[in-house]
């Protein structure tokens, strides 16, 4: 798979060759970031912290709360690895510290460590410094403590001269189950292919900023297909990860959807149809992912209009129901201010939307069976979605920001405040 990386300098986002001469400023991180997330995971790596010259801390924690990220660049010790899992990096990445005394205390499936090479030799301090360390000799030294290896091939980077695809091999081979991700020179989709095939990921920075690999080709790089049209079938899913239809793309599809960030596929009568183009029904495009065998995509999207079938329903199977669909009512209430509902009453009245919150998780609290337990969670939920929309939050915010709490490693106590305590 493809891992797009974003390289900070001062603030901005940068490609070096070589690590040292820089040839490309793409300037803010953020718009780049929201480009490169649809394909996953994003390798943001603050090359300032690891020279040891400042530090980007401020504008990657922000980046932690748009999108997956791994984090990397002066990383070490176990304090400031925690507290970038804690700012919810979904892994660390860790270089000339990485030694099994820090690993050990660190969550394994959470860290990769870095290993920078020139002719299978490790290189430090900003690869300007040889060590008589093999990779090989420390991939296998390190393999039990850490979920991944990011490593780079230091005469390479930067270069778009092609990787060594030889030496790639040899490492994922070597790492077993630690997942290996390789970095330095690659330029084609075919490479990104053949380390995919391999069992490790490509790491891609300049070939994409230089335009010389488009992101929908490289997302599409490791897919096969069965059929004779080369079709790959697509799930299409909501931002809460409900299924609103199935569908099917092809490689230009694919190529306009990621470009624009809309809900593009590919018809198997009518050629390429943009979701929404006469109906109004339009998707924003929010990521795309390939399924473990390779031959299949889902789409995330977030749905506008009626809804994703031609029939005006939400779904192909008609609508959906729960939470989610609640969030839609309300939501579309907002736009009705002179509606007599209780809802738009609750709206526009913060006061009283405030006492039944309280009154509604008061009421929760007190109560004991199930049959009550479950009305009083359904009136929380109520009203809580109803301060939801009040305040311009969608759903999806909500559930993206309990998966940053869910990557935290340090807890704070469960303590009651002052005034709460039973």
């Amino acid at each position: 798979m493809i891992i797009p990386s974003i390289d900070l300098v001062r603030g901005r986002t940068v490609q070096l060759v070589g690590g040292e001469a820089e040839a490309i400023d793409a300037g803010d991180p953020v718009p780049i970031l929201e480009r490169f997330s649809i394909a996953g995971e994003v390798a943001v790596i603050d090359i300032d912290a690891a020279r040891g010259e400042d530090s980007n801390e401020t504008v990657i924690k922000d980046l932690c709360r748009r999108a997956q990220i791994r984090v990397g660049g002066g990383i070490r010790d176990v304090e400031t690895a925690l507290a970038w899992l804690d700012a919810g990096a979904a892994k660390v990445i860790i270089g000339t510290a990485a030694a099994p005394e820090l690993l050990s205390q660190l969550p394994a499936d959470r860290v990769i460590v870095a290993l920078d090479s020139r002719e299978g030799r490790v290189v430090t301090h900003g690869w300007r410094t040889s060590t008589p360390d093999s990779v090989l000799a420390r991939v296998a030294e390190l393999k039990g403590l850490v979920g991944g290896f990011l490593v780079t091939f230091v005469e390479l980077e930067g270069r778009m001269r092609g990787t060594d695809l030889d030496r790639a091999r040899d490492v994922i081979v070597a790492a077993g189950q630690a997942r290996v991700t390789i970095a330095g020179g690659i330029a084609t989709a075919e490479e990104v292919a053949t380390i995919d095939r391999l069992g490790g990921d490509a790491q891609v920075g300049m070939a994409l900023y230089s335009g010389e690999l488009g992101l929908a080709e490289a997302i599409a790089a490791p897919l096969v297909s069965d059929r004779d049209d080369g079709l790959w079938p697509t799930v299409v899913v909501d931002e809460l990860g409900a299924a609103l239809g199935l569908t099917w793309s092809s490689v230009a599809s694919l190529d306009r959807a990621v470009e624009r960030r809309q809900g593009i596929y590919q018809s198997r009568r009518r050629g390429l149809w943009e979701k929404g183009a006469t109906s109004g029904a339009t998707q924003d495009l929010l990521g795309v992912a390939v399924d473990c065998d390779r031959d299949a995509l889902r789409f995330t999207v977030r749905q506008h209009g009626d809804g994703f079938c031609h029939l005006g329903t939400r779904s192909c199977w008609g609508e959906d129901a729960g939470i989610g669909r609640l969030s839609r009512r309300l939501a579309r209430l907002a736009d009705e201010p002179e509606s007599e509902s209780n809802t738009v009453r609750l709206l526009n009245d913060a006061v009283l939307l405030s006492a039944k919150l309280r009154e509604e998780a008061d009421e929760l609290a007190a109560a004991s069976s199930r049959r009550d337990v479950t009305e009083e969670i359904a009136d929380v939920i109520y009203f809580t979605l109803v301060k939801a929309v009040a305040a311009g939050v969608d759903l999806a915010d909500v559930e993206r920001e309990l998966d940053r709490r869910a990557l935290r490693v340090k807890r704070r106590p469960m303590e009651s405040k002052q005034g709460y305590s039973g």
